[in-house]
């Protein structure tokens, strides 16, 4: 249940986009991929090394083992709500860095000039009706905008997934993350 630790939040770690995706994988994959592992060792954790007879079968069990409520209240306290905080940490920094103009883009000089040779090219759709198409490059920023739109919507299936695997093992009443997420944060941030 190691989670990975937040690196340190920079531009240049944004715009990393495989180093942004691998911190954002890991993460989801130490806590929220193996969620039912996790609280099923919140259920029936070891005590006295393992105990062949435990495996077999003893009859009909029930599907889901309510686990006990300060088990469930400390694992979410603890490992679920801080690895989906370091993780909202993180995209909410790299939209601000999406959304910020980016004067260190290395492709701007290139982008301006395609867009120059653009407007002096001369174009007869009589002999190529493709050739009024232009495609510009997008800047980084635009890029990375758009990578930042597809990890939040990851971000949001992950956690209502894990979110109801949650409620359904610690028979929890709120009804959505966001709202237990945002009572956690209320709790635990410094002020």
């Amino acid at each position: 249940m190691t989670q990975p630790s937040i690196p340190p939040l920079t531009p240049q770690f944004c715009f990393s986009t495989t180093v942004l995706r691998d911190f954002l994988r890991l993460s989801r994959s130490a806590i929220d991929d193996t969620i039912t592992q996790n609280l099923n060792a919140l259920a029936t954790p070891s005590r006295a090394g393992f105990d062949p007879t435990s495996t077999a079968r003893l009859g009909p069990r029930p599907a889901t083992q309510q686990i006990d409520a300060k088990s469930c209240q400390a694992f979410k306290d603890q490992v679920l709500f801080p690895s989906w905080q370091s993780r909202s940490d993180v995209l909410s920094y790299c939209t601000l860095v999406a959304t910020s103009p980016d004067p260190d883009d290395p492709e701007a000089t290139l982008r301006e000039a395609e867009k120059e040779k653009n407007r002096e090219r001369v174009v007869d759709e009589r002999l190529d009706p493709y050739s009024a198409r232009f495609f510009p490059r997008e800047a980084r920023t635009e890029q990375l905008a758009t990578i930042l739109r597809q990890e939040m919507g990851v971000e949001n299936i992950v956690r209502a997934r894990s979110w109801g695997i949650v409620r359904e093992r610690c028979g929890d009443i709120e009804n959505s993350w966001e709202d237990a997420l945002a009572r956690w944060r209320k709790l635990h941030t410094v002020s």
